[in-house]
């Protein structure tokens, strides 16, 4: 990954204020620690992370970054966008292959809200493509990396993309492509929010 995030989202897609969004993923994490047997303590050795934060984030008193979902996710077992449990519904009428405007999942992440909003169909495994909003003055917590590749095109506003210590600055209707394993980040230096098509191509499923 809004992250409400300071940003302002599209009315009809699906969204949460921070708030409830923070209540959600916490009730969540607590269902499927629940489902797994597992205590606070325990899944936090597994997910490298101190049983404070599980707790905190299990209370809705805490706003996870994408990293830190990312560890327990992968503890866990789960995608990460099975943290959000009540998006609505595809219709019945809707082929696998389709992913509905108002059908999308958001995050809302960590203390710059990233806001991801995921724009693949449930049927897709290897490939995951979003929107990715950046409010202004944000900065990427932290990039995902793994072997593949990822990629994007500038929808709106202006973001500085730094890839393996080399820094292009991108403007609306520019794109990108590059190896995921490459140290990256994201930055928008801006007064306006920047808004991007985010892709990626990564052989970990759970993404």
């Amino acid at each position: 990954m809004p992250p409400a995030e300071s940003f302002k989202p599209d009315a009809d897609a699906f969204a949460h204020p921070l708030g409830d969004q923070s209540q959600q993923i916490g009730n969540r994490l607590r269902s499927l620690r629940s489902e797994r047997k597992l205590t606070i303590a325990e899944l936090a050795a597994k997910a490298g992370v101190s049983s404070g934060i599980i707790s905190q984030i299990e209370r809705g008193a805490s706003n996870p970054s994408i990293n830190t979902l990312q560890k327990i996710r992968s503890a866990l077992g789960v995608n990460l966008w099975q943290f959000l449990d009540d998006a609505p519904s595809p219709s019945a009428e809707d082929l696998p292959f389709v992913r509905r405007r108002a059908n999308r999942p958001r995050i809302v992440a960590g203390k710059m809200h990233l806001t991801k909003e995921l724009l693949s169909p449930s049927s897709s495994e290897n490939l995951r493509f979003m929107i990715l909003t950046l409010p202004q003055g944000a900065e990427s917590e932290d990039m995902l990396s793994g072997p593949g590749d990822k990629g994007g095109y500038v929808m709106s506003g202006q973001v500085e993309l730094t890839v393996d210590d080399r820094v292009a600055q991108l403007v609306e209707g520019d794109a990108f492509q590059f190896k995921s394993t490459l140290p990256h980040r994201l930055v928008n230096r801006h007064d306006v929010e920047a808004k991007l098509v985010w892709i990626i191509n990564i052989q970990d499923s759970h993404l």
